[in-house]
């Protein structure tokens, strides 16, 4: 069972791959946007996963993100999710990023806990 509170934590060091100019969400040699929302989304998923019963993960349904400041390569980030709420299988979160000089990015990020041959199953089933 899943109870608020629970809290995770992920670290990154800004390489070229990370930059917005990989990830075509600008020109910058500076951490990307999807970057840092993909390092946000696996903060919160890593945080739960031990807790799931097996066969059980989490997808993410709404990611309500602010960027706030630029990260350069070579910087290091840190990243920590807190479990906010549970309602049924809707998880949200509170996550921010900061890199060594202070905070880079907040947001709020929901989840929802599915089970994962049944989700697979249905996606794949798009294919025909």
């Amino acid at each position: 069972m899943l109870e608020t509170g629970a809290k995770g934590c992920q670290e990154l060091t800004v390489t070229k791959e990370d930059t917005a100019v990989v990830h075509k969400s600008g020109t910058l040699k500076v951490l990307a946007t999807p970057r840092m929302a993909a390092l946000m989304e696996e903060t919160a998923w890593k945080s739960v996963a031990d807790d799931l019963e097996p066969g059980m993960g989490t997808v993410g349904i709404r990611l309500e993100l602010d960027h706030l400041a630029p990260t350069p390569i070579g910087m290091k980030v840190q990243c920590e999710s807190v479990l906010e709420k549970v309602e049924g299988r809707k998880l949200t979160f509170s996550i921010m990023a900061k890199d060594e000089k202070g905070i880079i990015g907040k947001a709020v990020h929901e989840r929802f806990v599915i089970e994962e041959e049944k989700f697979q199953s249905k996606a794949d089933q798009k294919n025909g």
